[in-house]
């Protein structure tokens, strides 16, 4: 039997409220990948032309848990 073959006797018999689960990951794994690569890369150009002089400066963690109100147990 092939894999194909296996997946659909697999999707035959799976209930239909875990078949949403399903259809999202075979989505994600047949996204076209040069599509995803063109937004990343417009992400990082963005990034990089921000003129926001700030955007490079980082935190610690413990100053971003005192900014989001979360305490150290």
């Amino acid at each position: 039997m092939s894999n194909k073959e296996r997946i659909i006797e697999l999707l035959d018999n799976l209930p239909d409220y875990k078949i949403g689960y399903v259809l999202a990951y075979v989505q994600g794994v047949a996204a076209d990948e040069e599509a995803d690569d063109i937004f990343c890369q417009r992400m990082i150009e963005d990034y990089e032309n921000d003129l926001d002089p700030e955007k490079d400066k980082g935190y610690t963690l413990e100053e971003c848990k005192k900014e989001w109100g979360m305490i150290d147990v």
